[in-house]
């Protein structure tokens, strides 16, 4: 796809930033594994993929506003537009040595998500779309959805909460109801991978509760251009509102849907 100068300028962003995280991931083995050492370790790597996201997006359009995972929210003398960045997607996975984490970085117009870019550094697969403009992984390949069918040939993907998270049991009875019916469901720990992964077909359907905007804003974008249905777990509610998300290609989204919001 001939990309946009702005998704040009987010794709150059990402490429950069992935080069510093995966400098450090190669570092995480050698750490002290203790709370304080390993996770001041990530906050660094995450800092330094920010700072180098933000100079780069902001060096280039220094007029849009900012919403960074790490760094928080800024406005801009372009009240209309704003980066909605994420540095690393999957900090547990970096933090233990998987190389499974990602880069997210959206662009929003006047309340719409108009570009987004889910860059895996650790599998040099970038993925990427803009608004009508269909979805793409590296330099040419277009990304759709599955086309299943039938719920017993699908897989699916959701997040599972950890620590201090309050919807445990709401995702516990989700698993209950949609685990007998499916091939299976994964619990790969970076919602932004799970959405672009939707968007290659490579999962057929991806629900998770407790997201903020920056988990999924880009990987949402991703998985629509490719064709996929994305509401949020409740019907009719907004999932940037509620940071919930339910997503599947056309023929399982409701099937799936139904699952998930029974009572």
């Amino acid at each position: 796809m001939q990309g946009s100068a702005n998704l040009n300028i987010m794709i150059k962003a990402a490429r950069k930033a992935g080069r510093s995280l995966v400098k450090d991931f190669r570092e995480v083995e050698n750490l002290q594994v203790s709370m304080k050492g390993a996770g001041d370790f990530v906050s660094k790597a995450d800092l330094e993929a920010e700072r180098i996201l933000r100079e780069e997006l902001r060096g280039a359009r220094p007029t849009y506003g900012w919403l960074g995972e790490e760094t928080g929210e800024e406005a801009g003398e372009d009240p209309t537009r704003r980066w909605i960045v994420d540095p690393l997607d999957g900090t547990t996975n970096f933090l233990h040595g998987l190389p499974h984490f990602a880069i997210s970085i959206a662009l929003e117009h006047k309340g719409q998500i108009v570009a987004g870019v889910v860059f895996d550094p650790a599998k040099d697969e970038m993925f990427y779309s803009e608004k009508g403009q269909g979805a793409w992984m590296n330099d040419s390949r277009r990304l759709r959805v599955s086309g299943r069918r039938r719920m017993i040939e699908a897989v699916f993907a959701t997040g599972i909460p950890f620590a201090a998270k309050r919807t445990l049991p709401a995702t516990l009875k989700d698993l209950a109801r949609v685990m007998p019916e499916c091939a299976g469901v994964r619990r790969f720990g970076s919602a932004a991978l799970d959405l672009a992964y939707v968007a290659a077909g490579r999962y057929d359907g991806y629900w998770e509760r407790e997201l903020n905007l920056w988990d999924m804003a880009a990987g949402w974008l991703i998985a629509k251009e490719a064709g996929a249905l994305v509401e949020g777990v409740r019907a009719e509610a907004d999932p940037a509102e509620t940071g919930s998300i339910l997503c599947a290609n056309g023929e399982l989204f409701g099937h799936l849907a139904g699952l998930i919001r029974a009572e």
